[in-house]
Order: structure tokens, then C-alpha cells, then sequence
């Protein structure tokens, strides 16, 4: 009798890790974006809840170490240099957050519309990574 092997899937990315030159400079600039208050806020490491059970991690460039905690040892890591985050949004949304990014001084980059559908913008944060606001229609996941 064959078996099938099952292949566990992955439910969700839960975390994205951000390596910051000025912590709290980003730390506001992603509670102002996101209009939230963090979950966590330390000198080394801001979590923003992110929505639907994900959570953003903003850490002060420098302070990779491992963390000992009762339930074990978070080994050291960081992010590296600017990079990519794209923010899932409804379709519905996008003229609230375009209204959004005004208020709050951001300049949109780019707005692209997907040959699924999807809509695009892209900004900066304040260490210069590319940030996305993107509608469903983008991947065949999404």
C-alpha cells in the first residue's frame, strides 16, 4: 500500500524583521502610516501588528544579539540594508490610503496597475526601503 506523503504548507509570513538607523524616527513613521500603537516598544525593537496576525519588527540598526528568554534563546539576526514590504490592501481602501499618504507628507512613487487587476503605490520609509500598498490581483495568490 503506497502512502502519500503530506507536505505541511506554510500558513502565512507572521513576522518581517526591519533593521532601522533611527528607530524612533521609523517607529513613528510606521504608527502615523499605520495609525496604530505597538504591541511592543523598547530601545532595541518596536512590533506593530501588522493585521491579519502578522507582525512588523523594527529593531535599532547595531543591536543583533541573541536573546535569552525563559522559554529559550532567540538567536541573533538582522535584515540588512533597504529592501521591499508590501502592505495588503482592499480595493475599496485605496483612495483612503492615497488621501493618507497626503496628509502625512509621503510622496507616492509609483502607481502601477497589474495585469490581474491589482493596484500598486510605492513610498519610501524613512531608511529609504520601498514600501507597497497592493489591492488583490497582483499574484495568483493574491
Amino acid at each position: 500500500m503506497d502512502r502519500e506523503i503530506v507536505k505541511p504548507r506554510v500558513r502565512r509570513v507572521l513576522e518581517t524583521a526591519l533593521d532601522c538607523d533611527d528607530l524612533p524616527r521609523s517607529a513613528a513613521f510606521y504608527k502615523q502610516l499605520l495609525a496604530i500603537t505597538p504591541m511592543l516598544d523598547t530601545e532595541r525593537l518596536v512590533a506593530i501588528d501588522a493585521g491579519e496576525g502578522t507582525v512588523l519588527l523594527l529593531f535599532q540598526k547595531g543591536t543583533a544579539s541573541s536573546v535569552v528568554l525563559p522559554g529559550g534563546l532567540v538567536p541573533a539576526h538582522d535584515s540588512g540594508g533597504p529592501g521591499h514590504l508590501a502592505f495588503a490592501i482592499d480595493r475599496d481602501a485605496l483612495p483612503a490610503w492615497e488621501a493618507r499618504l497626503a496628509e502625512l507628507q509621503v510622496v507616492v512613487e509609483s502607481r502601477v496597475t497589474w495585469e490581474r487587476g491589482g493596484v500598486s503605490l510605492y513610498f519610501r520609509d524613512p531608511d529609504d526601503r520601498l514600501l507597497e500598498l497592493a489591492t488583490p490581483g497582483l499574484w495568483p495568490s493574491y
